[in-house]
């Protein structure tokens, strides 16, 4: 079996070469059991790795979408579609989003595949677009042809320390996550599906969200204060992470580096994330379970090359292709993507955003974290 592969850039160390890399046998621990047809990069920069990557392993750069999908389709066949819109020179707007050309990606693909009568699994990395419109677009448009669809994060399939009794999920009400970095929308978006991963397996499944609001600094800190969100629950996610934090920064600068995300669910559940460079190089997470305990683990994700969880992520991906089988439900995807979205928009315009395309209601079928 063999795919189609789509990126933005291939560098060392990127999302391209780190999962197309590995299903084109650059990674000796990993063996892959599908082969990469064609290649099309959105750009080619000076430190490019795409290029000689595909020259060794056989597959053919392409120069526009269409001829990558029809390459595949009349050299053995196409089973699937991977798209990587991540890394490369894009604009930044004021909302500090990074419009990278994800919908551009997925749309030109569903075109040649609409156009050559095939019907093949896709998967897109991360969140699905950097705006609202085009994230309910690109997913309705996935739907409407009854294409499969995996997409999303890494980081909600790692391992956790500790293992904990996923039971205890079924009752919980209120998740919060620690994040790290200074970059809200890239990193911030891997621990909002690491929130929705965990909210899902609630009783009821998802009910939809009703809004989100995106606090920095000392705002922040003003509504810890307000009990807005739980500094018992910071305090034991940080505890596990074997991080001892003063909970009240007293210096402006401590709490300039500080950002709160606030989801609020229909049902009345609430989740946070709370990001900030210094405090942990992983993500961690804690839960309320229904008698009042909390629970907290951390995401076990690699900090050095070759980054294990790409093995992870990789191998679910080749056996979706493999299998037709969603590994978590398109539903979260479209709710995390849209979540990120607004949360730039939020922290852009400092008010609490409604969330109207996001009465979306699902159970989930994903892998637990």
């Amino acid at each position: 079996m063999q795919v189609a592969a789509i990126a933005t850039v291939y560098r060392h160390n990127s999302h391209a070469e780190m999962m197309i890399g590995r299903l084109m046998g650059d990674f000796p621990h990993y063996t892959p059991s599908i082969k990469v047809a064609s290649l099309y990069l959105d750009q080619i920069p000076d430190n490019d790795a795409g290029v000689d990557a595909a020259g060794r392993h056989g597959a053919a750069v392409c120069g526009t979408i269409r001829e990558t999908i029809q390459h595949a389709v009349t050299h053995g066949g196409l089973d699937g579609v991977i798209i990587i819109g991540e890394h490369g020179n894009y604009r930044v707007d004021a909302m500090g989003r990074k419009r990278y050309p994800r919908k551009r990606l997925l749309e030109e693909t569903l075109l040649a595949l609409d156009e050559l009568g095939v019907r093949v699994p896709i998967f897109s990395d991360k969140f699905l677009s950097w705006c609202v419109e085009e994230s309910v677009w690109m997913y309705e448009q996935l739907k409407r042809r009854n294409i499969p669809f995996f997409g999303g994060s890494s980081i909600p399939h790692t391992a956790v320390r500790p293992e904990f009794d996923r039971q205890l999920l079924k009752g919980a009400r209120e998740w919060l996550i620690v994040s790290f970095s200074n970059e809200l929308e890239a990193y911030g978006y891997h621990a909002l599906e690491v929130l929705q991963s965990l909210a899902e397996r609630r009783d009821g499944g998802e009910t939809g969200i009703a809004s989100v609001s995106s606090l920095s600094g000392e705002a922040a800190w003003e509504a810890l204060a307000r009990r807005e969100w739980p500094e018992d629950m910071l305090l034991q996610t940080l505890e596990r992470s074997g991080i001892t934090v003063e909970p009240h920064p007293k210096n402006s600068e401590e709490q300039e580096r500080t950002t709160v995300i606030v989801v609020e669910y229909r049902d009345g559940c609430k989740g946070y994330v709370v990001q900030r460079k210094e405090w942990a190089d992983r993500w961690s997470f804690s839960f309320r379970d229904a008698t009042g305990g909390i629970v907290s683990a951390v995401c076990l994700s690699d900090n050095a090359r070759p980054f294990g969880h790409f093995d992870t992520l990789t191998g679910l991906i080749e056996r979706f292709i493999l299998t037709r089988a969603e590994p978590v439900s398109p539903e979260r995807i479209l709710i995390t993507s849209c979540l990120i979205n607004r949360v730039m928009e939020s922290l852009h315009k400092g008010v609490r955003v409604m969330t109207p395309e996001l009465l979306v209601q699902y159970k989930s079928k994903g892998r637990l974290p």
